[in-house]
């Protein structure tokens, strides 16, 4: 009997730099390495299966094609075996005994340098490591190997130590078993004799491959009597039982018409862990110059961690039905971070890092028509069930209008799906467009004004003119909501103009005799205007008559240009930073009683204390309508109740 030739041989320069980084690194995600396995063997199959459509020989009736799992507990080993197309001496040796030189040996070198950061680790994990992540946790690794119509196997051993051994063997069936003596627990930190744990990773990873994966588990289970019932007092016997640990067949790839929409949302539920249905549900697949499938759901409902530092964007990637990434933040932009959901192409290569993923132009292709369906989506939403849309606006309509805010290029895109509560009707929302079709031919400006709600904004004194002429205001209780009304600056020809902003130009085109008789009453005026002025010096930088005002004594008014109130507030509320102030204009209104009596006070006693308090009250009173903190409330209290006792 010839004794059997074993061959030693050592691995490329390349592989073995890899080996050792590999195997010496704080690696955080060694579970991936059955990824990659199961991977393997499901192209394994597919292969056999693609030869086995013109060459029937080629399979020789074993056509019913798996992967199977083993756990041997007794010998501390892990196999992954399959029936697919197999190696031979040569491939193996090719195959295994090399690296492509796709740009993960180079990430590697990277964890060489000191300053390298280690919690990027996980991300690593996700990409390009293929076979040799099976060094992570395991001491030995045994590939043995029988190629599609041939006779001999083959069989390759190594401990990542840089060398492995080679060998032609006996094996009865086609296709190969990868056999993992497992490092002790402890060295890893994960069981991967346990089964449920090997289920968990199957399901997390692997449920999509097209193929069933297998494993056998003992069951405990009491014996039957011929009646079929149970022999409560019996000893329970042990069964093996054969179980299928995926799915196979991804929901995704299905065809719309055989889904319902209680599985979309069973699906939805189960992966992306929520309690409430979808608002809406977006399958759809893509084929040309980038080929992929995505399932796009949107929530809703905002999660409770939304508005937090720690809330992550982004969908699940899949590559060929196998879980690459759980969130593949560069699929969405920012304003559509409450979006869940997957895309899977064929045209990602699990072989390849992460770094080289994000600027991949498959990648930022993708991305962009998955942007682009979302909006277009929500725009027949919107056309289509406008209540729908209102609900969901109420729910994430502030991540769409911080999008304008924070992205220049996306004003274009968005500006059509904004919705604005209005003093139009009450309860209704209205696009930009409604409240355009219902201007009236004098009105110059879409006007809109900034409050907490709407009772307050209603209650406004720089409202009553607008009221008079009855022109629509736009409502805006969102920080956010100013900040994009500027952005966008106008819409259809028609520029943003806030209540509390500047002069409102109610009057149209004015003529000559009324600019004049304005002009004239200003001057008239400018003595005690100067005087009021002069008294809260260092709190406003104007005082001026008002054309908005109609029954109120007073309001103020910021510049046309610079920080508004709204935005002085959230910056203030943001990192309680007071070096952004609006300016603070004091208008007063000619026709109302307590500008007569302010007049009097200034003629008869300009330096008296009670002039100088009633300019203070005055702009106390303009504070409190506004929203903003009196500077000095028992200073107020006291000259208020004085006012008070002396009115008498």
């Amino acid at each position: 009997m010839a004794e059997k030739k074993i061959e030693t041989r050592e691995f490329k320069t390349e592989t073995k730099k890899l080996l050792d980084l590999m195997i010496h690194s704080v690696y955080t995600n060694n579970e991936i390495f059955l990824r990659e396995l199961i991977s393997n063997a499901s192209d394994a199959l597919d292969k056999i299966r693609f030869k086995g459509l013109t060459d029937n020989d080629i399979l020789k009736g074993d056509s019913d094609f798996r992967i199977r799992l083993e756990v041997d507990k007794d010998n501390g080993t892990l196999s992954i075996s399959d029936n697919g197309i197999g190696m031979t001496m040569a491939e193996v040796n090719e195959n295994i005994g090399t690296i492509a030189r796709s740009g993960t040996l180079a990430f590697f070198e990277k964890m060489k340098n000191k300053d390298f950061d280690k919690s990027s680790l996980d991300m690593i994990g996700q990409f390009g490591i293929g076979f040799y992540s099976t060094f992570m946790v395991s001491d030995t690794v045994t590939v043995e190997t029988l190629a599609a119509g041939k006779k001999k196997g083959v069989k390759w051993e190594s401990t990542g130590d840089g060398k492995y051994t080679v060998e032609h063997i006996k094996k009865a069936e086609r296709g190969t078993t990868i056999t993992l003596k497992l490092k002790k627990k402890e060295d890893i930190d994960n069981d991967f004799m346990d089964q449920y744990k090997i289920q968990e990773l199957i399901k997390k990873y692997s449920d999509y491959i097209r193929y069933p994966i297998e494993m056998d588990f003992s069951v405990e289970e009491k014996p039957k009597d011929e009646e079929g019932k149970i022999i409560e007092d019996a000893e329970s016997i042990t069964k093996i039982e054969t179980r299928t640990l995926n799915s196979m067949v991804p929901l995704w790839e299905k065809n719309k018409k055989d889904i319902k929409e209680e599985e979309y949302f069973q699906f939805y539920k189960n992966n992306f862990h929520d309690w409430s249905d979808p608002v809406d549900v977006i399958h759809t697949k893509a084929e040309g110059t980038v080929e992929y499938t995505a399932l796009i759901f949107i929530p809703s409902k905002v999660p409770f961690d939304f508005y937090t530092e720690g809330f992550e964007k982004g969908m699940q990637l899949y590559s060929k039905r196998v879980f690459v990434m759980e969130k593949c933040k560069e699929l969405l932009p920012d304003y559509l971070k409450f979006v869940k959901g997957l895309v899977d192409s064929p045209d990602f290569s699990l072989n390849i890092s992460r770094e080289i993923l994000q600027h991949s132009r498959q990648l930022k292709i993708i991305a962009k028509n998955v942007e682009k369906k979302i909006l277009s989506d929500l725009k027949k939403m919107m056309k289509d069930d406008r209540k729908k849309y209102d609900e969901f606006w109420k729910e994430f309509g502030v991540a769409l209008k911080t999008g304008i805010y924070t992205n220049f290029e996306s004003k274009d895109k968005l500006v059509n799906l904004l919705v604005f509560e209005t003093s139009y009707k009450v309860d209704e929302l209205f696009a930009l467009e409604e409240y355009v079709s219902r201007m009236p031919e004098d009105q110059k400006y879409i006007y809109y004004v900034c409050g907490k709600d709407r009772a307050g904004v209603e209650s406004l004194p720089q409202m009553e003119a607008l009221k008079e002429k009855k022109y629509e205001v736009l409502y805006l209780f969102d920080r956010v909501d100013e900040f994009a009304i500027e952005r966008l600056m106008e819409f259809k020809d028609k520029k943003f103009k806030s209540v509390s902003r500047g002069d409102l130009e109610l009057d149209g085109e004015e003529t000559e005799e009324k600019k004049k008789n304005k002009e004239e009453l200003q001057k008239e005026k400018k003595s005690i205007l100067d005087a009021v002025k002069g008294k809260l010096e260092g709190k406003i930088t104007e005082v001026r008559l008002s054309s908005r005002l109609k029954s109120s004594p007073v309001c103020l008014v910021c510049g046309d240009s610079g920080v508004s109130f709204g935005m002085e507030k959230a910056f203030s509320e943001m990192n309680n930073n007071q070096m952004f102030k609006a300016d603070r204009i004091l208008e007063l209104n000619p026709e109302h009683k307590i500008f007569s009596i302010l007049e009097d006070l200034h003629e008869k006693e300009p330096e008296g204390d009670r002039f100088s308090n009633y300019c203070d009250l005055l702009y106390s009173q303009a504070l409190i309508i506004e929203g903003m903190e009196l500077e000095n409330p028992a200073d107020f209290v006291s000259k208020l109740s004085d006012l008070m006792v002396n009115s008498k």
